[in-house]
């Protein structure tokens, strides 16, 4: 947990985002270690956590991180949570709260909140369109003999 929370302070003092850093381990080795890269990539998505999971898939070469756990400064948002969920992982350790995420700024209660159904407000307008159209992808899906499920 300690490198987790040394890769929040070194991304956080080069400004690369977020105060929040990530481990992931296999067999008690580290296999990738990560901090919060939004800022520096301008890229929404680019979480400790996120930014963990690609390096371990990469250095693995592949999705599968089931046998891995891994260590958080902080407990994950809600699409960290997926992503980890996603790739399998056996084990989550986090630091700091939710709550003590949002006493400094990093509020995720809204999008918990809409994803529970218990808000009225939208931030996104959300509209399902032209499904008969779009099902071909799904129909040759199922179709597909040599299709690698995940």
């Amino acid at each position: 947990m300690q490198i987790a929370v040394q890769e929040a302070l070194k991304g956080m003092n080069a400004n690369d985002g977020g105060p929040f850093g990530a481990v992931i381990t296999k067999n008690g080795k580290i296999i990738a270690q990560a901090h919060n890269m939004v800022v520096k990539t301008n890229d929404p998505t680019a979480h400790a956590e996120m930014t963990a999971i690609r390096i371990a898939t990469k250095k693995l070469k592949r999705f599968d991180l089931s046998d891995c756990k891994i260590y958080s400064s902080c407990e994950p948002c809600p699409m960290c949570f997926a992503a980890i969920h996603w790739a399998k992982m056996s084990k989550l350790y986090f630091a700091c709260t939710r709550k003590d995420a949002a006493n400094i700024g990093f509020d995720d209660k809204f999008i918990y909140d809409v994803i529970l159904g218990k808000t009225k407000r939208k931030q996104v307008s959300i509209k399902k369109i032209d499904r008969a159209n779009s099902m071909k992808p799904f129909q040759e899906w199922q179709k597909k003999q040599n299709k690698t499920r995940y």
